[in-house]
């Protein structure tokens, strides 16, 4: 039998961790695998996470970046340093995109603010002048909102692209607005630069927490894991994206802090 284990991996935040160990608890009681490991790293993946991915017991382990879509991160230095993993390593997809996650953002959003014709409602995305995923997940939620929810308008802003955030005050059309952060965990970004830029001390806009130890985000998580479980036990595996990360990322040799054990 394979012995099973999960790993969360995630950026170092004010109460990120205590997000993420609610995630891996309730995983824990759910996903029928040896253990759930919890692992955070500051600005080098590699550095700072290589002596605890070798320490992880497992035939097989399912790695689940702790972000709403793809960052630099998550496609370079998360998937190099779990080269340290003895184990076989099913490298997730994040679950940021997950119709689970369109459910979070609708109670995010009426918590503070209820959904009616005369009301807006604005998913405020992180944004990359690089790589396209984290507008491609605020996009697609936005789809399915403008479909699915009570809310007049759906829009969507960005901190590091257009629509910008500073933007959003003259791009809804109801008086009454409500922004929800599309990040998984409180952050300078989401207590700070968000608000500054939307203005909230002049009225107006609502503001709403992001995803956090959401259970229905708990979900999206374990499907993701049951989806990899599923394909690492089929004769036609294909090649994802994640897969092709996992397998061909390698630290580089610099200063000897790729040189593998």
């Amino acid at each position: 039998m394979t012995n099973e284990a999960i790993l969360l991996v995630g950026r170092k935040a004010p109460h990120a961790r205590e997000v993420y160990e609610t995630h891996a608890n309730r995983l824990g009681r759910r996903a029928s695998v040896g253990d759930v490991h919890v692992a955070t790293y500051g600005n080098e993946p590699v550095r700072e996470l290589r002596e605890t991915f070798a320490e992880i017991e497992g035939d097989r382990v399912y790695a689940v970046p702790m972000t709403t879509a793809h960052t630099f991160d998550t496609t370079d230095g998360v998937p190099a340093a779990l080269s340290y993993v003895p184990g076989e390593v099913r490298y997730c997809e994040p679950v940021g995109r997950s119709p689970a996650v369109t459910d979070v953002l609708v109670q995010r959003a009426s918590e503070v603010l209820r959904a009616d014709d005369d009301a807006s409602l604005v998913l405020v995305g992180f944004g990359s002048s690089s790589k396209p995923y984290q507008r491609q997940t605020t996009e697609y939620h936005a789809a399915r909102l403008s479909d699915q929810s009570d809310y007049g308008e759906v829009l969507t802003c960005y901190l590091l692209q257009n629509p910008t955030v500073e933007c959003v005050r003259y791009n809804t059309s109801n008086s009454r607005t409500v922004a929800v952060p599309l990040f998984l965990t409180r952050s300078e970004a989401t207590t700070e630069e968000i608000p500054a830029k939307l203005e909230l001390e002049r009225g107006g806009i609502e503001y709403a927490d992001p995803l956090g130890d959401h259970a229905r985000v708990t979900d999206a998580i374990h499907a993701e894991v049951e989806k990899q479980r599923v394909l690492a036990t089929s004769e036609d595996d294909p090649a994802s994206f994640e897969t092709r990360l996992a397998r061909n990322r390698r630290p580089v040799a610099t200063d000897g802090e790729g040189i593998r054990r």
